[in-house]
């Protein structure tokens, strides 16, 4: 057996125990009492933070694009109009 299998057993047995006692009560008071406390934060959500993540994903691939296109252009000119020797 794993320590990962051994934690998850230990959690699972300690979340039965907790289901069948008073402390529930306490964790869902707890529970409660810690969303209205986030909520009156400015915290973005999961979905929101994910959304932002491909977003930025999206736009740096973007961007690669363009720098690579810019790159081609620049050596197209400099190709087309090569820099006169200095004397």
């Amino acid at each position: 057996m794993q320590a990962t299998d051994i934690l998850n057993e230990m959690q699972n047995r300690l979340s039965q125990l907790l289901a069948q006692s008073p402390a529930r009560d306490i964790e869902q008071n707890l529970r409660a009492l810690m969303q209205q406390g986030f909520s009156k934060l400015d915290l973005a959500t999961r979905e929101q933070l994910d959304l932002q993540t491909e977003l930025l994903a999206r736009t740096r691939a973007r961007l690669s694009e363009l720098e690579t296109r810019i790159a081609a252009l620049e050596n197209q000119a400099t190709q087309a109009n090569p820099p006169a020797a200095r004397p």
